[in-house]
């Protein structure tokens, strides 16, 4: 399995902080060529959620992207998304799974026992982080570093099973982080920074990974 080096992330709260509607930012993903996008919603209600999807799908089709639902396996089937992401205290690997047969699944990490148990649960992709210090979460995890990078990649021994970097990462760093050994970058709030113009903040970052 192979991820493009951006893994933009759709954060619901970040972009009600910022004044920016989920469908203007999907729009902005789309026009500027992002391929990898996960929902993230830890507020809205499951009608919410779902309507949202709706609404992101029907943005990115005809688009050759692959849609994430954040946390629930459930949801992304109901939304009809072939991809999960869950963390620690979602569902599962096994279980996701389950409800996504044939789907993705991937899982975040925060260590190395949990890059271990992630590898051996099978996840189709496992992220690391935080890279660097994020406002992003209201309790964050300890950040990892660039060497946290390096030492999930030592772990992930199968060289088709990619890692995701998430944390703090933006277009002055984003190259430390893939030569670190990550496949691909998840961004959130640094996707943002021109807001008047938010294709631009996103070809921003695709340039640099380029």
């Amino acid at each position: 399995m192979r991820l493009p080096r951006l893994y933009a992330i759709l954060d619901a709260g970040t972009l009600n902080g910022r004044g920016v509607t989920v469908v203007r930012f999907a729009e902005a993903l789309r026009n500027a060529g992002a391929t990898l996008v996960q929902y993230r919603d830890k507020q809205g209600t499951e009608a919410d959620i779902l309507a949202n999807a709706k609404r992101i799908t029907d943005i990115f089709q005809g688009v050759r992207a692959t849609l994430v639902m954040n946390d629930s396996p459930q949801l992304a089937k109901l939304a009809g998304w072939n991809a999960v992401h869950v963390g620690q205290h979602d569902e599962a690997v096994s279980e996701a799974r389950k409800m996504l047969p044939g789907g993705i699944v991937g899982c975040s990490t925060h260590n190395e026992e949990q890059v271990r148990a992630a590898v051996e649960a099978g996840a189709d992709y496992i992220a690391i982080g935080p890279v660097f210090a994020t406002g992003t979460k209201a309790n964050p995890d300890p950040v990892v570093g660039l060497e946290g990078v390096r030492r999930a990649r030592a772990l992930i021994r199968q060289p088709h099973l990619p890692l995701v970097a998430i944390g703090g990462i933006s277009p002055a760093n984003a190259a430390s982080v893939i030569d670190a050994g990550a496949d691909s970058v998840a961004v959130i709030s640094a996707l943002l920074k021109e807001e008047k113009n938010l294709e631009t903040g996103i070809e921003d970052f695709l340039r640099v990974l380029k």
